[in-house]
This record gives C-alpha cells, structure tokens and sequence, in this order.
C-alpha cells in the first residue's frame, strides 16, 4: 500500500514525463515474468554468488523504468543500491576510478536515499563494537577505541582475502579515529576521498598517509572492500545499475573499445564479488551492431542474445523488455486512475471512463503512426493532465472536449512522429548515433 506521499510523487513525476524514485511497483504492469527473473538475481547473489544481468529493449520499453524497479525491489530485501547513468563526457567506462567514484557516491539503502557510504560505515563500525562488548571488552576503557580500530583491519583483511589495498584499511581507521575525536569535518573528507573524490585538501590525505587519488588499477580492489562493508554491515549485498550503456556508441572508436572491454572485464571477474549483482541497460543497436557489443568478440560470445521462433529465455544474460502495446498501456492508466488522489473519486470515475482510455490510446497512438512503444512517456503526461483537468474544472468533460496536440517531444519521438526510425544519422567515425533514453518507460 503506497502512502499519500509516495502517491503525490510518482503523480508528478509522471506529469512531467520522468520515471519516479519510488511507488513503482504501483504502475508495474506487464513486467511481471522479467520482475521475477531479477528477483531470482537477487537470490543468488544473496547466496554467495556474483552475478551480472543486462536489459535489453528499445526506446520506450522501460528499460530505465525496469532498473529502478528492481533498485527499490533490492532495498526491500535489504541490498544497497547504486543507479548510475552512462554519460559520454564524463564517464569513460574504460577507467574503473569513474565507475567506482559514480558507484560509491551514489550508494543507497531503504533509509538513506542517496549518499549513503557514511551511515553503512557507521553501521558496520557499530556491530564491531557490540562483537567486542559481547566478549567481554570494556566500552569505557582507555584502549577500546585501540581495539576497534586493530578489529577494523582485521575483518577487511579476512573479508577481501588481503585484497583490500593498505590505504584502503588506513582510510577506514583514520575516518572512525576523526569521528572519535570530534573532528567531522577532516572524517567526512576523507569518506569523500574513499567515495572516490578528487577534490580532498593533501593535508587532510596526510592525516591517513595517503597521496594522490583512488587509481584504476586498485579502484575494483576498492569497490570489493566497499562490498565486505556492506555485508559485514548486515545488508544482504550490492546492486549496481548502469543505465543507458548505448551510450558508449556515441563516444569516440578507441574509447567505445576501452569501455566494452571494461564491461567484459567485470563479467569476466563477477564471481570473484560475492554479493554483488550488476544491471546493465541498453538498446539491441548496443548489443546487436558492430559499433557496439558485437564488435568485442569475447564479450559478445558471453552475453549474446538468444532467441527461437520469437521465444527468449529469461534466465539467459540478456533480459528482454517488450515494447508496450495497447492494452498494457490501458491498464497502467487504469491503475493511476485507481490511484489519483481526488476528493470526489466518483466525478473521475464518471468522466474518465474505460471507453475514453481507449479513445486516448488511440489518439496519442495515432500521433506517432500508430507505434505503440514509444508513446508511454506522452500518453501517461496525457492521461495525468486530464486526470489534472477533470479534478480542477467542474464543466470539464474530456470526452467531449479532448484533442491530443504533441509538445515537448524528445528527438526518438519526433522521428516516429515522423514516421521515421528513433536511430539517427551516423556520427562522424561511421558509428550511429544513438541518443541517451530520457522516457518514463
């Protein structure tokens, strides 16, 4: 049952054509198959395993929708989350620092939406303490403090099987030193350091004897120290989404190499991350075309999409979304009809009636030349503003009024308006260009 508040929310995300942070679960029409697949994900790596999953749809098929879904779907099972979204001039996948700093800095729990590092920290510092009382340790004594800390390099050494870098467990020991003296300033900037900051003062790195910033080659040792912490800190382990990789296609030939060859690296070492599930998102053009995962042989012959007679496994690495159709598109605004919050429920159910959904799925669909699937961002601004209408007009009555006119239309649905293809014309190094999905679904 959603609150009035998470209700308010996903009604105004949707208003304005974005995908909400939560109450997903409410609209989740159709996904059930692909929901449950994810959720089996979630068992595994729960279990001890590492695992790596890639969601693969067109534009319109609610790929971004689907990945934040299973985000709050994980944090119900008590996973930390990261949602990162590939950008191409500030991301370069190809350098593991920038996937860890975007991971990190964006770490989140059921209670701590975003930034949430310090509260696990915190968290598993504090089950390191009670351990000690629990075998007899003084809290009040002089050298507990002394104890906690030798604890703190103990349990990273024998989580990460002496994997985790000495700069790594120095860190740690200096945050909860600062924080035990007082000093939060210095200890919060070196959790920004270890969330994967260029920008901390050398003398505050000097405090932890350490130079220069997190490097490539030790960030993926880092990112499993962060892993152990959060076990250790009693989550049930890490989500990783990385949203919209056919970005990678619209970066330059070397760099789109360099970052397929990073994603191959991480599925090639997923099982050395206990705990640890990543969620790609992409396009079949990034999965499919020799510019994208097709192009690295070994990487392709890994996660390849199969499909016979139009049947796919859900279980194989790539998981298909469905293009919505015309009922699936009924039967979300059937649910957000049930949802909207209005003091007289009986004017909506009176005047946005089944019969006029259908009127308003055909006539958004019929803006776009009658393709289906990249209408849902249009089509639900469409049905809230009536929704809208409905509840601030007495003599409003939509199905005697409405006319559907496209505004605000992103460059993949102008092109189906058109009734052209939502790919463009190629870049400049004989790549297409693909433009980052920004849809509801």
């Amino acid at each position: 049952m959603l609150s009035q508040n998470d209700i308010k929310h996903v009604i105004q995300q949707l208003r304005t054509g974005l995908v909400p942070q939560r109450g997903l679960e409410a609209i989740a029409v159709g996904v059930e198959k692909q929901r449950a697949e994810l959720h089996r994900q979630l068992e595994m790596v729960e279990a001890g395993e590492g695992s790596v999953k890639f969601l693969r749809g067109g534009y319109g098929c609610g790929k971004t929708f689907m990945s934040r879904l299973a985000m709050l779907d994980a944090q119900s099972r008590d996973f930390v989350t990261s949602f990162v979204v590939v950008s191409d001039n500030d991301f370069r996948f190809h350098r593991f620092e920038e996937i860890y700093s975007k991971v990190v800095s964006a770490l989140a729990t059921k209670s701590c939406p975003r930034g949430a590092l310090g509260d696990i920290l915190d968290r598993w510092i504090g089950h390191i303490e009670d351990a000690l009382i629990e075998v007899g340790e003084d809290e009040e004594a002089a050298d507990f403090d002394d104890k906690v800390r030798a604890k703190l390099k103990e349990e990273l050494a024998s989580l990460t099987g002496g994997k985790a870098p000495p700069e790594f467990v120095r860190v740690v020991q200096t945050i909860f030193d600062l924080k035990q003296e007082g000093n939060v300033s210095d200890a919060a900037a070196l959790l920004s350091w270890l969330s994967g900051s260029t920008n901390v003062a050398a003398s505050v790195k000097k405090l932890a004897q350490i130079k220069g910033e997190i490097s490539s080659q030790d960030a993926m040792a880092y990112l499993r120290g962060i892993l152990e912490i959060c076990k250790s800190a009693g989550y049930r382990g890490l989500m990783i989404v990385i949203d919209e990789a056919e970005t990678i296609l619209r970066m330059r030939t070397d760099t789109r190499g360099k970052s397929l060859n990073g994603i191959r690296q991480i599925c090639d070492a997923s099982g050395e991350y206990p705990g640890l599930l990543w969620l790609f998102t992409g396009t079949p053009e990034f999965f499919d075309s020799r510019q994208g995962v097709a192009a690295l042989t070994a990487l392709h012959d890994r996660i390849r999409f199969m499909s016979q007679g139009g049947f796919a496994s859900l279980r194989q690495a790539q998981l298909e979304l469905k293009p919505f159709d015309a009922e699936r598109l009924k039967n979300v605004a059937v649910r957000l009809r049930e949802l909207f919050p209005i003091q007289d429920p009986d004017r909506i159910a009176k005047h946005v009636t089944d019969e006029f959904i259908d009127r308003l799925v055909t006539e958004v669909t019929k803006g776009f030349r009658g393709d289906v699937g990249v209408v849902p961002r249009q089509f639900l601004r469409e049905f809230i503003n009536v929704l809208d209408l409905v509840q601030e007009h007495d003599d409003y009555v939509p199905s005697k009024v409405y006319e559907f006119d496209a505004k605000g239309l992103t460059p993949q649905e102008e092109a189906a308006a058109a009734g052209n293809s939502v790919t463009s014309d190629a870049t400049d190094d004989g790549g297409p260009e693909f433009i980052p999905e920004e849809t509801v679904w």
